[in-house]
């Protein structure tokens, strides 16, 4: 039995802190921004799907075929997205989410958590080589993730009673050009590297007292070692001085670096309306606002 229509929906994510550091073992913890979404939908047509290589959408959808063992089925998709891809908001697993709740949804299948994120694995597995799996746990969740390579992913509950603005440079991040740039720096890295992984875990600790201001602080310092890796860009940099000088409790780069978002965190909405403002005026193509 099918519907009409079937609906999938996720949200994105974001990394508060980490980021580099947890390629070398150290923790990093990422935000689910439940506001920033995917809406996926599913019915018939009359000509069979094209599976796209590396493409997370398609791949998702014959993942969620295949293990329900549909074939000659022919469906098309719709997709509706407000997440910005190649920024590090965790834009292809969200689409695999949606694509695959919505799979379920139209051919009336139960989804339990544990094959859902069996499929998502699968299909950016078939994309993008090795996830983490973070940004799949993240768009998942309502908690924070924290992440350990080799160890593996907790959830810590966020009450912190706060605002983080998130703006888009509108350059499109490069992890992987990221990454070998700090490989290139050798030895000279590890003290950021490992100062970053410091600055992570110290966060969490701060969440879980809910303290804005060392969190805050926690951010900026962390901004201040990754623009020394190089991974920073100048807009980033423009940005999070920009959020600082209007009042930001902290802020820093967001994700693999060389483009993609700044986070700032504020203590009140009205700030981080002010903040998100400016941040536009400087060069921001868009800008969002989560409650924390």
């Amino acid at each position: 039995m099918t519907k009409k229509v079937g609906v999938g929906k996720a949200h994105s994510k974001i990394i508060l802190m980490g980021e580099h550091s947890v390629v070398y073992g150290h923790p990093a913890l990422a935000l689910p921004l439940k506001d920033i979404e995917v809406v996926c939908q599913i019915q018939a047509a009359e000509t069979p799907l094209t599976l796209k290589a590396q493409d997370p959408l398609t791949t998702a959808i014959f993942s969620a075929l295949n293990y329900l063992k549909i074939k000659n089925r022919p469906i098309s998709y719709a997709i509706k997205s407000s997440v910005p891809e190649k920024r590090g908001m965790g834009s292809s697993a969200a689409v695999a989410i949606a694509a695959i709740r919505a799979v379920f949804d139209y051919f009336d299948q139960e989804l339990s958590r544990e094959t859902l994120e069996m499929l998502v694995h699968q299909a950016e597995t078939i994309a993008h080589s090795k996830p983490s799996g973070l940004d799949a746990k993240t768009c998942l969740s309502d908690k924070a993730i924290s992440f350990t390579r080799n160890i593996g992913f907790k959830e810590i509950e966020v009450n912190l009673g706060a605002y983080l603005v998130i703006a888009d440079t509108g350059i499109h991040g490069n992890t992987r050009e990221a990454v070998e740039k700090v490989e290139a720096n050798g030895l000279d890295a590890l003290s950021d590297l490992n100062q970053l992984g410091e600055l992570s875990q110290k966060a969490e600790r701060a969440l879980k007292a809910k303290d804005q201001k060392l969190l805050g602080q926690l951010m900026s310092q962390a901004h201040n070692h990754l623009k020394s890796l190089g991974v920073s860009c100048a807009l980033s940099d423009l940005l999070v001085a920009t959020a600082l000088d209007h009042g930001a409790l902290g802020a820093k780069m967001s994700g693999g670096g060389l483009g993609g978002c700044i986070i700032a965190l504020t203590s009140t909405k009205d700030q981080a309306r002010t903040i998100a403002k400016k941040l536009q005026e400087k060069g921001a193509v868009n800008t969002w606002i989560e409650s924390l």
